[in-house]
């Protein structure tokens, strides 16, 4: 059984969302740092992003931000930790993807999508085994009946409802994760 080191956080780079999604962020950079696990993200100070990041190394835990260059004109990396500078998107999801032991998705916008549909398009060709979690049950909801919508329509296994779970509050994702990462 090893322990969960790290863990990618899929989220939304919007600062004018409603402030309850980012005090979920804010709650949940907070518990990844209390359960000594490294936070990875995609390296913005904005949004979500900013609000999880910023907290997890508020309270002594270790970030690493992984950013294109490109997007520095809209998201400026935290120079209070490690950003590690690539080139392109696809340069940045393959390092979040690569540093992190399992994955946790907040809510977020199109760019939040396309992150935890290829992650979850990898485990379901059976690239990977890191356990997925959506927080935030009631926003995520659209997603999760639209793959049901793909398993009920024999477009997707039925096995796919494994793949990953919903949860509402930070405490219950990390609790989830560590349990599927310990039998991963």
């Amino acid at each position: 059984m090893t322990k969960l080191k790290s863990v990618c956080v899929y989220c939304g780079s919007s600062n004018k969302v409603d402030p309850a999604f980012l005090e979920l962020a804010t709650r949940m950079g907070q518990e990844i740092a209390k359960r000594g696990v490294r936070l990875v993200y995609g390296g913005g100070n904005v949004g979500l992003m900013g609000a999880s990041s910023r907290a997890a190394h508020e309270a002594g835990g270790e970030v690493l931000g992984i950013m294109p260059h490109f997007l520095t004109k809209w998201e400026k990396p935290n120079p209070a930790f490690e950003t590690r500078m690539v080139e392109t998107m696809h340069e940045r999801k393959w390092g979040l993807f690569a540093e992190s032991d399992a994955f946790i998705v907040l809510p977020g916008g199109i760019g939040t999508l396309e992150e935890v549909v290829e992650t979850l398009s990898w485990q379901r060709l059976e690239l990977h085994q890191k356990p997925v979690v959506f927080v935030g049950r009631a926003f995520w909801q659209p997603f999760v009946d639209l793959i049901e919508a793909t398993i009920e329509t024999k477009f997707t296994p039925e096995a796919f409802r494994d793949s990953f779970f919903c949860v509402d509050t930070p405490e219950e994702a990390m609790d989830g994760l560590e349990a599927a990462h310990a039998t991963a």
